[in-house]
């Protein structure tokens, strides 16, 4: 039998020949402050110390649909991420940041159509045509209903709006990633590295399907999907799951859907290493446990990194800190010589083993979720919910029995006497964030508002494709509530029993 090599299907190797001896991962760091002011400054910052891609991280009532003045979002504006209600939110977002020249990642799912179109106003308003972006909306609604929780319409009419931002880049901003199919979230909720597999790609099938069935082709818009996975602890475990997930995707493009375009069969993935593994025990800890993450993510193959800070589990990371997280993936690209050699783990007994089986077994997981009939009834059922919740209780038991080591928690604990230095909600930035939303409310035109409302609301309840309607109320002052809330009266709210 041949050898596969880097660039061949099924990709187990890598999905380019030189992989990294060409072109580098790129490195990117996920930011979010109390206000977009802040927030601009952090990528600012970034970008200055060499992040080659920014990384939004939203607020939730800007995740779930509400704006800032909202009674639901009292105490939560600002808190885990950006609050984006305006587009002059998003402008200040992006101010003195080139976007035909930087790469934006964004993980927002529920409310993906509109932030995407507050962006695409943003760059236009900047000169920027939508052909010339690049970057990535997550746009993964199904793992939402399993393992977030920041989900707003029922299923049927969330694929809707992910399937519209499908065909709307295919015309219009044809460089864009149009979904990052997370199983991120599905490993932080306390799956195992097979159930994070497993579910990503059973999801990924129900959007391929979601898009044919709306007249697309997979040998087009597959170019665009992307996914974003976990970097866990386990150092070679997570190096054969990244190599099986190549495979593996690959081989249900080209056997399920029929896929010819090789570009359409990669599996291209972002990695984030594995925020539920840092400890608020001895910080410094951190950085190790990060290192190593990174590094099964570098020899697994991925195109894109963002590595956590050391104080994440006591709050945002300071700026030292994230520099540090930044440092560390730059170390790797330039010191460690890694990016000569593709796969250099490719040939090893032990990861083509483990790689094999993370295949067999994420293909049986599958197969059981196709005799449910499928992802969405899966979750429906709250099978997969339950699955990930009974894996969660299993390592949590052995971590409490002490079968598990987690250095500072459970083994070589010592008391913490140094006062870590955090950063802390500026509620001033809340307030102004809500007096400037109660201003434009005030000063725009309102009746204007309302017709584009009203628009909006006869194309929800017809077959047209949302995104150019939500991009007409952007332009027209429509906050992000408002659109979310009109599309709430057509599609209603999904209510997870």
């Amino acid at each position: 039998m041949k050898k596969e090599e880097p660039g061949q299907f099924p990709y187990t190797r890598g999905i380019y020949p030189d992989m990294y001896k060409s072109c580098s991962w790129t490195m990117r760091q996920y930011a979010g402050f109390t206000s977009a002011e802040e927030s601009n400054e952090r990528f600012q910052y970034l970008l200055k110390n060499g992040v080659m891609g920014l990384s939004v991280a939203f607020d939730l009532p800007t995740q779930i649909g509400y704006d800032s003045d909202h009674p639901i979002s009292k105490d939560e504006v600002g808190r885990v991420g950006v609050p984006i209600t305006t587009i002059e939110n998003m402008e200040t977002l992006f101010n003195k940041i080139p976007l035909d020249k930087v790469s934006t990642s964004m993980t927002i799912n529920a409310t993906a159509a509109i932030i995407l179109a507050f962006y695409i106003v943003t760059a236009e308003n900047k000169g920027v045509s939508s052909n010339r972006l690049r970057g990535t909306i997550q746009n993964d609604i199904l793992k939402e209903y399993a393992a977030r929780g920041t989900y707003i319409y029922p299923p049927k009419d969330s694929l809707r709006l992910v399937t519209d931002i499908f065909e709307f880049c295919a015309n219009h901003v044809p460089k864009w990633n149009i979904i990052s199919i997370s199983g991120y979230h599905i490993r932080e909720a306390g799956s195992t590295a097979e159930q994070e597999l497993a579910f990503t790609f059973a999801n990924g099938i129900a959007y391929v399907q979601a898009a044919i069935d709306q007249g697309l082709d997979p040998n087009d818009f597959g170019q665009r999907l992307s996914f974003f996975f976990n970097a866990h602890n386990g150092f070679l475990e997570e190096i054969a799951k990244f190599r099986a997930a190549r495979r593996a995707w690959a081989t249900i493009m080209k056997n399920r859907f029929g896929v010819t375009n090789e570009k359409a069969m990669m599996c291209r993935f972002h990695v984030q290493t594995g925020g539920s593994t840092l400890t608020a025990n001895q910080i410094n800890n951190n950085v190790v446990r990060t290192t190593i993450q990174a590094l099964s993510a570098v020899l697994g193959g991925t195109q894109s990194l963002h590595t956590n800070s050391r104080d994440e589990a006591l709050a945002l990371p300071t700026d030292e800190a994230v520099k540090l997280a930044l440092r560390t993936q730059q170390i790797i690209a330039h010191e460690s010589n890694i990016q000569k050699y593709p796969d250099p783990f490719g040939g090893s007994y032990i990861i083509e083993e483990m790689t094999d089986k993370f295949v067999e077994k994420t293909f049986r997981l599958i197969e059981e979720i196709d005799a449910m009939g499928g992802a969405i009834r899966a979750i429906e059922k709250g099978w997969i919910q339950n699955e990930i919740a009974q894996s969660a209780y299993e390592y949590q038991k052995s971590t409490d029995s002490g079968k598990q080591i987690i250095i500072g928690v459970n083994k070589y604990k010592e008391e913490d006497t140094a006062e870590q230095e955090t950063l802390n909600i500026d509620l001033k930035s809340v307030k102004r964030q809500i007096s400037s939303i109660n201003e434009l409310k005030s000063n725009r035109n309102n009746a204007q508002v309302q017709n584009q409302l009203s628009n909006l609301e006869t194309a929800a309840n017809s077959s047209d494709n949302l995104m150019p309607h939500l991009i007409t109320c952007v332009k027209n002052e429509c906050t992000l509530g408002e659109m979310s809330d009109t599309l709430r009266k057509v599609f209603g709210e999904y209510k997870n029993i």
